[in-house]
Formats: structure tokens, C-alpha cells, sequence
């Protein structure tokens, strides 16, 4: 079909397209109006919109609330259009715990990075997810502190060089990786544990199924899930979007591989 230079016949023949089932795609009606912040390449748009249409097609556009975190996400409130809070550093899932246990009827999850979760929100992480609490867990690892500077994160790779480890990641000298997901799924607390990414259409879509299975057995009170997403940071990386993304597949899913780790929604 061809485009018309008359706005009443744009609009009468996007309609048309529309009624006739050949719409294959619309923003989610969730999604603010608004230019996000995120470098260009950056994963959390593309995650931003997964949750929006999960949300809007469970039907709970005026019972979900989000929880910020501190970091590159803090301004995810600006971007979906659903009740939001912002929790101090890393303390998300304890006010994820609070609004869920007031308001049971609500979907609550919280949107974190792996700075804000795996490390100065360590032991609130753990034990939401230990005790059983019905939210979701949302957490992007990109394996650096992307707001501040590219430092190293808990989930930084060995060898992997930042702000802070210019040589690279010594694991004699800083530790090892922190795999948060797997930790996760040893816990009795939680129901359904996943790592996934969003780099390719395949990745976007099983991403998706995730979440929605997480936040379906928050409502049905199975207990805690957390959805890993591997993502990337090209700005941290100093790499386009199209090698960081490459990098993630050579280097994040050795240590990070994809694919659910529990599940126990059925049981």
C-alpha cells in the first residue's frame, strides 16, 4: 500500500492495515511517549518493552508496581507508564517485600542491575528470594558499573578490564565472578529462575516467556522468581553495539550460560 501526503487518508488507510490483521507490531500503549536516556545499543530499552507488553497483556496496567533501582535503570519510572518506586541502593527487593505484603492483589517486581543487586544489595536479594516473597526479580547484568563509570561489578569477568581493574579482572586479586542465578536457584524461597538475553529476536522472544512465567507465579503466590538478563554495555565496553554484542556471545555466556535453572511453577 502506498503512503498518502493527506493526513485523513494516512490515518484511514492505517486503519485499514490495521482492521485487515496486517499490523504485525505497535509500541506497548504502556510505553511513554518520552527519548529514553540509555546509550544507543544499550539493552534496557529492549527489556523496558518486554515487560510493558507482558504487562499489558496479563491485564494489569492498574495493578503493577515497579521498583527502581540506583543505576543506570533509576529513571525507568519516566518510561513505563504503571505505579513506581524508587528504592534506595540495592535495598529494592526489601520494598518490593513491603508493597507486596500490603497490597497483595498488586504485581510487584523490582528492575535492577548487577551492581545495585549482587552487590551493595547482596544480602536484601538473597533473602527476599530465601523467604518465599511473591515478586519478581529482574535483573540485567552487563558485568560493569555502566552509570558510574565503568568500574568493575561483582559480575565483571575474569580478566575483563574496567575502570577500576585497567589489567584486567585478577581473581587473586578481586575474587571471582558472582553468579546471582545460580545462587538463586538453590534457594527453597523461589519458584522459577532464569538467565536470558535480548541480543537477537530468537533471545527477545524466549526473554519474554520468562518473564511472563515469573510474573504469572507471583500472582499465583508460587513464591519468588528472578529473570537474568545478560546484557551489554558498548559505552562501558568502549565496543559498537554490534561487537558488544558479539563480546557477549563469545565471553558472558561461558560464565553466564542461558536457560531456565528452576522451575517449580507446575508443581
Amino acid at each position: 500500500m502506498s503512503e498518502s501526503n493527506n493526513p485523513e487518508e494516512s490515518v484511514s488507510l492505517r486503519n485499514e492495515i490495521i482492521q485487515s490483521g496486517e499490523l504485525v507490531y505497535k509500541k506497548p500503549e504502556l510505553m511513554n511517549d518520552v527519548n529514553m536516556h540509555y546509550c544507543p545499543g544499550c539493552s534496557h530499552g529492549v527489556v523496558h518493552k518486554l515487560v510493558a507488553e507482558v504487562i499489558e497483556e496479563m491485564g494489569m496496567e492498574n495493578k503493577t508496581v515497579g521498583v527502581c533501582p540506583v543505576g543506570c535503570a533509576v529513571f525507568a519510572y519516566r518510561y513505563l507508564d504503571i505505579d513506581w518506586q524508587e528504592a534506595p541502593h540495592g535495598r529494592a527487593p526489601a520494598l518490593a517485600t513491603a508493597i507486596k505484603r500490603l497490597w497483595p492483589d498488586r504485581m510487584v517486581f523490582t528492575y535492577q542491575g548487577d551492581g545495585d543487586l549482587a552487590c551493595i544489595g547482596t544480602a536484601e536479594t538473597i533473602h527476599a528470594l530465601n523467604r518465599g516473597e511473591n515478586i519478581v526479580i529482574i535483573f540485567i547484568n552487563n558485568a560493569i558499573y555502566g552509570m558510574t563509570g565503568g568500574q568493575m561489578a561483582p559480575t565483571t569477568l575474569i580478566g575483563q578490564k574496567t575502570s577500576t581493574c585497567p589489567y584486567g579482572r585478577d581473581p587473586e586479586l578481586h575474587g571471582y565472578p558472582l553468579n546471582m542465578t545460580e545462587i538463586a536457584a538453590t534457594l527453597r524461597g523461589t519458584c522459577y529462575v532464569s538467565r536470558q538475553s535480548v541480543h537477537t529476536v530468537g533471545a527477545i522472544k524466549q526473554a519474554k516467556k520468562a518473564i511472563r512465567k515469573a510474573f504469572e507465579a507471583s500472582m499465583a503466590g508460587k513464591g519468588s522468581s528472578l529473570v537474568e538478563i545478560v546484557a551489554t554495555c558498548n559505552s562501558g565496553w568502549k565496543l559498537t553495539p554490534v561487537k558488544a554484542n558479539e563480546w557477549m556471545e563469545e565471553n558472558m555466556f561461558k560464565q553466564y550460560p542461558k536457560g531456565d535453572l528452576k522451575d517449580t511453577t507446575n508443581e
